[in-house]
């Protein structure tokens, strides 16, 4: 990253964010991402770095490309982000309730899992046990 500019290459930002190159253009072309284009270079800039980390921490948390780019833009309200931070914290609660199912769901499985694993070890013992005698 130059002092002056405060830009990073898109290697550097490959590095710093452990994302590919492709990725990168993928958002750039999704218009989540605008860096600075001199030629075929990219040049990120603070902004971008900024979107860049509530991107993967959004994806992370199941969030759509489409809910994230819509709170990236509630950012230019200039409402001081009340309006980016109270629709985060509702995509959030919805997302939350989601992966709590799907970990109870989970959950259930793999006590079944456990339960069809202790049967069949029983199952192994008892005719182990049969042919032996």
């Amino acid at each position: 990253m130059t002092a002056m500019t405060e830009t990073m290459t898109i290697r550097e930002m490959c590095e710093a964010f452990d994302v590919t190159p492709r990725t990168l253009r993928f958002y750039e072309a999704k218009e989540l991402l605008f860096p600075i284009r001199q030629g075929t270079k990219r040049l990120f800039t603070r902004s971008d770095r900024a979107r860049l980390k509530l991107i993967l921490k959004g994806k992370k948390f199941g969030f759509s490309l489409e809910e994230i780019r819509q709170l990236l833009e509630l950012y230019a309200l200039n409402d001081n982000q009340m309006t980016q931070l109270t629709r985060a914290r509702e995509l959030a609660l919805v997302h939350l309730a989601e992966m709590e199912a799907q970990r109870a769901t989970l959950d259930a499985a793999i006590a079944e899992l456990r339960g069809e694993i202790a049967w069949g070890e029983g199952e192994i013992a008892a005719r182990s046990t049969a042919n032996a005698a």
